[in-house]
């Protein structure tokens, strides 16, 4: 058995050199068979890895009979000036990436080794990364179990595919110089090209960023954006993977290029249904797809519920916004046995995954596969895709915010549409109340009016009787029944006129007048009142002999100058004054009932003019009175399509002035 340690190193490689040595490794473990579980820095791309792990480049393989560990290390300096350095070391070796991409002058701290304990100790630190993974540590666990001395036979195979491969290659530090004609080819035509290909890209990018802007059709845009991206980047498939149980309208789509022309064909599809609903906590659906021919497997709707789970560390990088780029699903995946197994069902050999993040929260993702081949996909690739997606996440924001103000409009409609029936049947309802109301009140005021006629009746008849049929004390009896029967005749007529108006069943009897007359009528039928109560009532007529004639309802007038003067009276103390004042201002009729009485306070202002409205409890126990007076008077003024207002000040008094239009005279036919 040959010694282990005897064929390590130490040594610092070119990338270039490296890469074949872990491809050289992957060879000789193929010759072991099944049982041989090889590893390369790609598993840790669906994890969230250490700083000192992002500087490592590793190929290991593990069985009983064998096993190998070839370890780089990137100096700090280099790794910062790329983020992906064996990525796009095994890209360069396609000739049209150019010279520059090749990655020669990059080097690595590598080291080759057989020592089991090294292995074992490598293979420990890889096995905590996974913490999360139980299946992925359980698993790596095993391997570094079985961890025995290397087969001599297999050691020694191994040492002639070195030694072959040492013998084959060309000096790594010569390279021949180029012709004079050349430089123009191999150092700037890839730079044209690569300038081209950012062109096209930023073409690409402008186009679905101005469709979004343009449309709020979200299938469109998405059906379209993936075509036109898949094309583009010449991928055999291009889905929309979606998360969560958020409702996503779709259509159906289906194109084709033309074949004849040397062109690919496309086939197009996303989901059929009108609405594609996740009812499963850890399921998600592909909602859209793009693929270059209908030969490669159709994977719409697509779900996966059983090997990705969003406990996985791989979940995590997602949410954070990272990207995954898997080159070979075979080697990344070569520990999580379910997954593999489910992208070989779907037919994905490599792929590429962006995240689509809406709100700080992983709506889904956008993923790119190679069916057939494993694929080194470039930093430009990347870059792509990360920018498609952040404009899918824009376009799907503003879907989603269309579909929500579209719903709440909808909901504000059918809300005013409940309210307006509502407030109209409350309207209905206390018109019905006010008209039985009005009726009511007509009704028992008519029937009040006939036995008060008779009480006011008798008593003043009684009244006139000689004094020696009636002692002065029946006399006194008598005159409060006929004053309390006036006063509630007075107030029942108050309520008939109101209930009256407000049922809409008083007209106006408009005939031509004199407002002084009116006016002189008014105070002198209060004067003896005004007396009694020792109060000054005076009449200001401030108005022109030629212009005294008016044209409106004249006993209507004189019951609202009434209603305010005996108003102004009860409240006006003794030795105070209350003035009626006059005048007429174009068409109009202006009347003035000035007091210093007891005022009104400002915030009682507002129901001054409601009905059953009185002053506060002190004055209501010191002065009478229903609070119908000033509500009739309104209702009067309004009925000849005039205004009334109020100036008051407590303690000093108050103005109330009443402006009355003149009325149209009706003609009879």
């Amino acid at each position: 058995m040959l010694s282990s340690p005897d064929l390590s190193f130490s040594r610092t490689l070119p990338i270039v050199v490296f890469n074949q040595l872990g491809e050289l490794l992957e060879q000789m473990a193929q010759t072991v068979g099944s049982a041989a579980l090889i590893l390369t820095e790609a598993v840790l791309a669906r994890i969230c890895i250490p700083v000192e792990w992002q500087r490592q480049r590793f190929t290991l393989v593990v069985s009983e009979q064998f096993s190998v560990l070839l370890l780089g290390n990137f100096d700090e300096g280099e790794q910062g000036s790329s983020t992906s350095l064996r990525d796009a070391a095994r890209t360069a070796s396609l000739s049209e990436r150019g010279a520059e991409e090749q990655g020669i002058d990059s080097a690595l701290n590598a080291r080759l080794t057989f020592n089991l304990e090294a292995i074992a100790s490598f293979l420990h630190e890889l096995r905590d990364l996974f913490e999360c993974d139980s299946y992925t540590h359980q698993n790596l666990e095993r391997y570094r179990q079985i961890i025995g001395p290397n087969d001599a036979t297999l050691q020694s195979k191994f040492s002639l595919l070195l030694l072959e491969y040492l013998l084959t290659q060309p000096n790594q530090e010569i390279i021949a110089p180029p012709s004079p004609t050349a430089p123009a080819v191999y150092i700037c035509q890839p730079v044209e090209d690569a300038l081209k290909k950012q062109i096209s890209q930023e073409r690409l990018l402008n186009q679905v960023t101005t469709q979004i802007r343009k449309s709020l059709d979200l299938p469109v845009i998405m059906a379209t954006a993936i075509t036109q991206v898949r094309e583009f980047l010449e991928l055999d498939r291009l889905v929309i993977y979606k998360f969560e149980g958020s409702k996503v309208k779709t259509q159906q789509y289906q194109s084709s290029t033309d074949e004849d022309n040397g062109k690919r064909s496309t086939s197009i599809s996303v989901n059929n249904q009108s609405l594609v609903e996740d009812y499963q906590q850890h399921g998600a659906y592909i909602v859209y797809e793009a693929r270059a021919t209908d030969a490669i497997t159709c994977v719409l709707n697509y779900t996966e519920k059983n090997c990705f789970m969003r406990t996985s560390q791989c979940w995590e990088k997602y949410r954070q916004g990272f990207t995954l780029a898997v080159d070979d699903v075979e080697k990344t995946y070569a520990l999580e046995e379910c997954l593999l197994n489910f992208l070989r069902e779907s037919q994905v050999r490599a792929k590429l995954a962006a995240p689509i993040i809406l709100e700080d929260k992983l709506w889904g993702l956008l993923i790119a596969h190679q069916c057939n081949e494993p694929r080194q996909w470039i930093d430009s690739e990347k870059n792509l895709l990360i920018a498609i997606a952040e404009q899918l996440a824009i376009a799907i924001y503003q879907a989603e915010l269309m579909q929500t103000l579209t719903q709440e409009k909808q909901t504000l409609e059918q809300r005013v549409i409940e309210r307006t029936i509502g407030l109209r049947d409350a309207l209905l309802a206390a018109e019905a109340a006010n008209r039985l109301r009005s009726e009511f009140l007509a009704t028992i005021s008519h029937e009040l009016l006939t036995p008060l006629t008779y009480v006011i009746g008798m008593s003043s008849t009684l009244l006139r009787w000689p004094l020696g049929e009636l002692s002065q004390r029946q006399r006194d009896y008598l005159q409060t029944i006929h004053d309390s029967g006036e006063h509630l005749l007075e107030m029942i007529n108050d309520i008939l006129d109101l209930s009256q108006i407000e049922a809409g069943k008083t007209a106006l009897n408009i005939s031509e007048f004199s407002l002084a007359n009116v006016a002189e009528n008014a105070v002198e039928s209060l004067r003896k009142k005004a007396t009694s109560e020792q109060i000054n009532l005076n009449l200001d007529l401030q108005i022109d002999p030629r212009r005294d004639r008016f044209t409106a309802d004249a006993e209507r007038v004189a019951q609202i100058l009434s209603n305010l003067l005996t108003n102004a009276i009860k409240f006006t103390p003794e030795s105070g004054s209350v003035t009626l004042r006059l005048w007429v201002e174009d068409d109009t009729a202006i009347f003035q009932v000035e007091d210093t009485g007891i005022g009104i306070r400002e915030e009682q202002l507002p129901l001054l003019f409601e009905k059953f409205q009185q002053l506060d409890t002190p004055y209501r126990r010191r002065y009478e009175g229903t609070g119908l007076g000033l509500a009739l008077t309104k209702q009067l003024v309004e009925l000849h399509r005039g205004r009334i207002e109020v100036e008051s000040t407590i303690s000093i008094g108050s103005i109330f002035t009443v402006w009355i239009p003149t009325q149209a005279m009706r003609v009879l036919s």
